[in-house]
């Protein structure tokens, strides 16, 4: 007991969950557990006591009692390898979340609903049931893109289209590891060969989590998500889209404009301290064509325009065109090509006549040129980067055909790509996509073929780490030589 001489500090009342104070618990249906690890322990133990004292329960220890795990600055796989360590697993009635979740909760005085972006999503799910696949019935779908045939025939879009507006307003918010989850159950129903009659089929298939199926039950007997009916409606997500719809504004610039509290292109374009780059600059003057979709008759016509040019500059080149449309779309957002040179070199040559080509012609009507920053010594990488190191160069260029504008010219956007003659054929398969198909592929490589794959090269990933070890080793001991020579 504390000393009561000292009055003039008004005590406070004894936690609700220390020992005999259980009449104080309001939410006995809630039991807290929040994780040390990055968080600290006097911070820990500030927020325990003040969770107590609004009358929620909080376990010092991963006990079978804790229904919700909080956790702060934790990478998603390392928590949950160390709460698989402990013993723990996730069931409907427990949760592994952010610590948003708490603040809110504290803010409130009570529990709030648990909502999907409070989320902390297991990433090694998908790894596990693509480590038994026989486990599987055998009409099970992969649970890698690459290894799925998918069809332009959506049949399951009204779920697809909910589960990809969860994705792009929690990459906004910067959640990537729930948005990529997200993706990856669209990409899983977008393979199925005919639309989910019932719940019940997507029970084995991959990638659904329980929260991917909720979202499906709700559209199933409703029409819709209300979850999804939010975000819609939200004035952050409308602008982050208005915004980052604009070529050469990324979600960053967009939720920084949001914040200065523009929520219109004119409100852009006319406050002083904004200073756009000379993408934006582009984006927004020829927005109302680059916005618009490109349909593939276009896009053979723009071919034939950057062959014109490359057979110009060099006879001996070829141009392919990859993206969505060497994938058999019909329409996108832009139009790429990859050109082939024949000669070890010439790929650092030919981007740049290309572009003094099509200035020629005045039908360039912007251009950003990325000299190629490709080193063989540097590969593999080991994190997924969606851009490469090869020569490219993004343009705007005019499209001749009548307009409802009344001109005789579209601006499109086309980008190219002159990778070196040895590493064409990984720049064509990192150039058609789509961003998840190469992720997915990169996880095939490596967790069932034993492979390191990146946009430039693919390594036996034993081989690799024993050469890598060889050359540290040998690097070590001429260090050492040299500190020898040097001491005597």
């Amino acid at each position: 007991m504390f000393p009561t001489a000292l009055p003039t500090r008004k005590r406070r009342r004894p936690e609700a969950a220390f020992a005999g104070g259980c009449e104080e618990v309001k939410f006995r249906d809630v039991t807290l557990f929040l994780v040390e690890r990055r968080m600290g322990k006097s911070r820990r133990n500030f927020l325990s006591n003040l969770a107590r004292s609004k009358g929620f329960c909080v376990d010092d220890a991963l006990s079978a009692d804790v229904t919700h795990v909080v956790s702060e600055g934790n990478a998603a796989q390392e928590l949950w390898s160390w709460l698989e360590e402990q013993g723990f697993r996730e069931t409907c009635d427990k949760h592994v979340l952010h610590i948003s979740w708490f603040t809110e909760s504290m803010s409130a005085g009570r529990p709030v609903p648990v909502e999907i972006r409070h989320y902390i999503q297991n990433p090694a799910v998908d790894q596990r049931s693509c480590a038994h696949p026989s486990a599987k019935p055998e009409s099970a779908v992969s649970p890698y893109a690459c290894q799925r045939r998918t069809t332009l025939n959506n049949h399951n879009k009204i779920f697809t289209d909910a589960l990809e507006v969860l994705a792009e307003n929690l990459e906004f918010c910067g959640n990537q590891g729930p948005s990529l989850a997200f993706r990856r159950a669209a990409s899983v129903l977008k393979s199925l060969p005919e639309a989910l009659r019932c719940l019940e089929e997507t029970q084995h298939l991959p990638c659904l989590g329980e929260h991917c199926r909720a979202i499906i039950e709700e559209i199933s007997e409703c029409g819709s998500c209300s979850r999804v009916e939010e975000i819609l409606n939200d004035e952050r997500y409308r602008t982050m889209k208005l915004f980052s719809s604009v070529f050469g504004v990324g979600p960053k610039t967009a939720e920084n404009w949001f914040c200065r509290g523009l929520r219109t292109f004119e409100q852009v374009l006319n406050e002083p301290s904004i200073r756009l780059n000379r993408m934006q600059t582009a984006g927004f003057l020829f927005y109302e064509d680059i916005s618009k979709p490109v349909s593939r008759t276009e896009a053979s016509a723009l071919k034939i325009i950057v062959e014109e040019a490359v057979i110009c500059v060099n006879p001996s080149a070829t141009v392919s065109i990859t993206g969505g449309f060497r994938r058999g779309k019909e329409f996108g957002h832009d139009v790429d090509f990859i050109i082939k040179t024949p000669e070890a070199g010439q790929e650092d040559t030919i981007l740049p006549a290309v572009i003094e080509r099509f200035k020629s012609q005045s039908i360039l009507l912007y251009s950003d040129l990325q000299e190629s920053t490709f080193d063989l010594r540097q590969l593999p990488t080991h994190r997924f980067e969606a851009m490469d190191h090869f020569s490219k160069c993004f343009l705007i260029l005019k499209l001749k055909g009548e307009q409802e504008t009344g001109r005789d010219w579209r601006a499109v956007r086309v980008d190219l790509v002159a990778p070196p003659l040895e590493r064409y054929a990984y720049a064509l398969l990192g150039w058609s996509g789509s961003t998840l198909f190469e992720r997915d592929l990169r996880r095939f490589a490596r967790l069932e073929r034993g492979k390191l794959l990146d946009n430039h090269v693919l390594y036996d990933k034993a081989t690799y780490f024993q050469e890598a070890a060889i050359s540290m080793s040998k690097c070590i001991l001429r260090g050492i030589a040299k500190l020898c020579l040097m001491k005597y």
